[in-house]
């Protein structure tokens, strides 16, 4: 590599890392705070929530102990002074290591999202591929159903999937039970709202690909419907959908709190989930900050991907 790329790399490499560095405090900042302006004492979510009508002592106790007794903003330089050396702290709930515990749950929601991220891109390409070979009525009705998916919501689509092809047609499990079966339904949810989004960008791509000088001149010279696609359009039309893929990446963990809930697959969303209702703040702020990270880690290689594809971008 020449000097003048790796000066380039190692300036992207830099932004990166200090936009990762903003981004978890940013994270763990409105955490910290938006969990203290919930109603509720932490103190007794500790001890079991209201039922487990603690005494004063006990309360008093466990406030010493957490550091809750303190200034908030003591506590919150306290919790970045213990975030900065990746202690995750102790989960309220469940009495176990939050990074231990985060790293049981990650690979499930981490593999559940990146294979209905590659579903979305399979969708909106043979979406996009077909309004561009069957004309105007075509891509007019692949834009209708673009504009549906993209508005679906998670839970009314789980529910539907559920009742047609679990409960009528008995064609699938309507619980996640660990089987590539049980998968299926999970990641078909996810991957529809996406792909109604990233259809929508990449099928006007497309359109305007085709309509250039060197799709033209490609057709000219024989180049059949397929080749074109292929070898002359892809590559145009899947820019602006890889430079979504990152937020694309963040809509499916935020999705994954709803389809882990209903089809009772563990993870990180179904964990964040009893984490907020019990008020476990350290396990709360935990999920989080390991979601924002892997948001970070995706939309970087969103970019290499970007990069890759359009060699313009790496002169920038």
């Amino acid at each position: 590599m020449r000097p003048g790329r790796w000066r380039r790399a190692g300036r992207w490499l830099v932004g990166r890392l200090l936009g990762a560095v903003f981004v978890l405090w940013a994270v763990a900042t409105l955490i910290f705070f938006a969990i203290r302006l919930v109603p509720g004492d932490p103190a007794e979510a500790i001890l079991g929530g209201p039922g487990s009508q603690a005494s004063a002592e006990a309360l008093d106790t466990v406030r010493r102990q957490y550091g809750l007794d303190q200034p908030l903003l003591v506590q919150y330089l306290a919790q970045l002074g213990r975030l900065a050396t990746g202690d995750l702290g102790t989960s309220y709930s469940l009495r176990t290591d939050v990074g231990r515990l985060l790293l049981d749950q990650l690979p499930g929601t981490i593999g559940l999202a990146l294979l209905a991220l590659v579903v979305a891109w399979l969708l909106a390409i043979a979406t996009a591929w077909w309004a561009s070979l069957s004309g105007r009525v075509a891509s007019a009705v692949s834009s209708g159903l673009e504009v549906v998916a993209s508005a679906v919501p998670h839970f009314w689509l789980a529910s539907l999937l559920i009742l047609v092809l679990s409960t009528e047609l008995g064609l699938l499990p309507p619980v996640s039970t660990g089987t590539p079966a049980g998968l299926v339904l999970p990641v078909v949810t996810l991957a529809i709202p996406v792909a109604g989004f990233l259809g929508q960008v990449t099928r006007d791509s497309l359109l305007d690909a085709a309509a250039t000088p060197f799709a033209l001149s490609a057709r000219a010279r024989g180049e059949g419907p397929s080749g074109l696609f292929v070898r002359h359009l892809l590559r145009h039309a899947a820019l602006p959908g890889l430079a979504l893929s990152g937020w694309a990446f963040g809509s499916l963990l935020s999705g994954a709190v709803v389809v882990e809930s209903v089809f009772a697959r563990p993870g990180l969303g179904r964990t964040l989930l009893g984490a907020v209702t019990l008020r476990d703040i350290p396990l709360v702020t935990g999920v989080a900050l390991v979601s924002a990270l892997a948001y970070v880690v995706v939309v970087a290689l969103g970019d290499l991907a970007e990069r890759a594809v359009d060699p313009r971008g790496r002169a920038a």
